[in-house]
């Protein structure tokens, strides 16, 4: 897949966020995109073939990394990345509204039609809303289905077709484990700015 899609809508929304909202887009393209294409994406490549189990009974191996990994880490990560921006797509479209608007009757309706008030200020507090729901949403998925943010060196599993309890070894646990935290961490610092922005526009 390429990410140009994504980056391009990025940097679009950014012609109309506040302060907060681009540090946000600058969060999510830096320290979350540039991250998972440049090192994430990589560490999880083959985690399939090198998830190793103490027995070669056929099937075993199989059915013990399926329950441990029922998605992986790195498909469930960019679907977060790709629903965290999509509500921006929002205001995007919204702004592209009342541009059209404005040709159609050809006058000037809006003092400027990227300027967040009325409408636009609504649609803007949805998408941020959206988007925290998101991020919050994921974070849980992610707990939920891995049983907390720690990797496991060693994991048991005792599931059929394995004749009794088999050690599998899971690889790059630190490694693993050390981005997590850094996406876990990215991740809970754009639901404080999305929180923060909310705030700000809905006091000012």
């Amino acid at each position: 897949m390429s990410w140009g899609f994504l980056r391009d809508l990025l940097s679009g929304v950014n012609e109309y966020s506040t302060g907060i909202g681009r540090i946000w887009v600058a969060v999510v393209f830096i320290f979350r995109l540039l991250v998972y294409v440049a090192a994430a994406e990589n560490i999880w490549k083959y985690e399939h073939d090198e998830f190793e189990c103490n027995i070669k009974q056929p099937g075993c191996e199989n059915v013990c990394f399926d329950h441990f990994f029922p998605v992986s880490h790195i498909r469930l990560w960019a679907l977060q990345l790709i629903m965290v921006s999509t509500p921006s797509l929002l205001v995007v479209f919204h702004v592209a509204y009342r541009e059209n608007r404005e040709k159609h009757h050809n006058q000037k309706l809006y003092k400027s039609p990227g300027e967040i008030d009325g409408g636009l200020l609504c649609t803007y507090l949805i998408s941020l809303i959206l988007k925290t729901g998101f991020e919050i949403v994921f974070l849980v998925l992610f707990y939920k289905l891995y049983n907390g943010f720690k990797v496991p060196r060693l994991v048991k599993c005792d599931i059929r077709p394995c004749p009794n309890t088999v050690d599998c070894y899971i690889s790059k646990p630190t490694e693993k484990m050390i981005f997590i935290c850094f996406l876990v961490a990215t991740s809970c610092l754009c639901i404080v700015l999305n929180l923060s922005e909310l705030s700000y526009l809905i006091f000012k």
